[in-house]
């Protein structure tokens, strides 16, 4: 499925093209990377392309999954093909009313519940507004700690290319003045964005994904690199390569919005089903294992104190023979450690439109329609399916008898791996191994 080693060559093209974009911008030139932070008085306004121009990156198709005990009797997976409107939905009758976030100007002296966690927000008027999902590069390895994770309430972990994952994390209740580093968009967005009715963040795209998403009904909600202030990106503290240096200031975003004129409406979101009753499983679950690849790889391991699923990332690469290694990863902006009231793993079709596109490795994800997936809260396991027939709307977890999944309220984190990936389950340490058709 990777050939990693067309790796080098396209990042030396990559350098090469942002490093002229950047010196012409009087960006800082690129520098050896190292953790070193030189905090800066005055951020540099960002000014980077919107392009990444592709080279070609061999597809390899896997071997099919291994049988699955918990599904084999329910309703098989579609077959990995573009479908861009439902056609299955799984679903039991007389489900409980979510909670909402219903905009309102009159928000003083009420409760006001966050749709996407399930708790209370601080601060109301920060959900009278559209959320944020931005774009959050998780390699090269020091690009950690990111900032900000610890401040979304829903992030989506995905396979990019070249063996790397990527976040998209979405902010709704809580603000930063330093998001990042923030990496470039993916067709894959497009489904979070509209999910939540929210503006997209990142930094460029390959032409082919660029070109969509400007085609798309989001067009109006992207928020690219550009020139000057508006919107807030600037150039990080770190003394590494510029493209890697890339941050969002999300204090600065509502001056912007006013400047350009931006639709920052408040949305009413379709919230979860969120309780802090700890469901009934026979499946206990202590470690979650999620192996995208020799080069990316993590853990999730439950602590009972917190009710909290905290994330290890790996250390080092597995290439010529080395063993897995794993460190803890945490928050460059609140140095706290990254964590989840729930994991979630879903099973979608990564998809190639043509063989161009299986040959750089550009996938289209197909979140739409239904599929498998396993909820992770409270120490245990919960064999599930995600339901999405609408395109504006998020992901409905069930039981697999159609009845809703109540998570435990707050931040929610989705693995989001093939359709043909396999897992194995070793007493409460259950490992993912993603692949492709």
């Amino acid at each position: 499925m990777i050939y990693r080693n067309q790796r080098p060559v396209r990042q030396k093209i990559l350098l090469l093209i942002f490093t002229i974009t950047l010196i012409a911008s009087c960006a800082s030139p690129a520098i050896l990377p190292t953790e070193e932070v030189t905090p800066l008085s005055s951020p540099q306004p960002a000014t980077v392309s919107s392009e990444v121009f592709p080279t070609l990156t061999p597809f390899q198709p896997q071997s099919e999954a291994s049988p699955d005990p918990y599904f084999s009797n329910n309703t098989p997976q579609p077959l990995p093909t573009y479908t861009p409107y439902p056609t299955k939905y799984v679903l039991g009758d007389g489900l409980p009313t979510p909670a909402d976030a219903i905009p309102s100007a009159e928000i003083a002296g009420s409760i006001v519940n966050n749709p996407l966690t399930g708790l209370p927000v601080a601060d109301p008027s920060l959900v009278q507004r559209r959320p944020l999902a931005i774009k959050i590069g998780n390699s090269p390895d020091y690009v950690r700690p990111q900032s900000s994770l610890t401040l979304a309430d829903v992030v989506f972990e995905y396979y990019i290319e070249w063996g790397d994952t990527r976040f998209i994390a979405v902010f709704y209740s809580n603000n930063s003045p330093m998001v990042g580093p923030v990496r470039s968009g993916r067709y894959m967005d497009e489904h979070v964005a509209r999910m939540y009715h929210s503006f997209l963040m990142f930094k460029g795209a390959d032409p082919r994904e660029l070109s969509y998403l400007h085609s798309s009904v989001i067009n109006d909600f992207l928020v690219i690199v550009g020139i000057g202030n508006c919107p807030p990106y600037f150039i990080g503290p770190y003394k590494r390569d510029s493209y890697n240096n890339i941050f969002f200031n999300m204090n600065k975003w509502p001056a912007c919005v006013l400047k350009k004129g931006l639709d920052d409406s408040p949305q009413t979101i379709s919230g979860g089903f969120f309780s802090t009753d700890i469901p009934v499983s026979q499946l206990q679950a202590s470690r979650i294992y999620s192996f995208y690849s020799e080069y990316s790889y993590n853990y999730w391991e439950y602590d009972p104190f917190t009710n909290n699923y905290f994330r290890y990332q790996e250390s080092q690469d597995m290439i010529d023979g080395k063993a897995e290694a794993y460190a803890p990863l945490t928050d460059a902006q609140t140095n706290l450690p990254v964590s989840a009231a729930n994991v979630v793993t879903l099973f979608a079709p990564y998809i190639f439109a043509n063989s161009y596109n299986a040959h750089d490795e550009v996938y289209n994800i197909d979140l739409i329609d239904f599929g498998k997936a396993f909820v992770f809260r409270d120490g245990v396991a919960i064999p599930a399916y995600w339901n999405r027939t609408d395109m504006d709307q998020p992901i409905l977890l069930t039981n697999l008898d159609g009845t809703p999944i109540y998570m435990r309220p707050g931040r929610t984190f989705y693995e989001v791996i093939g359709t043909t990936s396999t897992y194995t389950q070793d007493g409460t340490d259950w490992h993912f191994k993603f692949q492709t058709p």
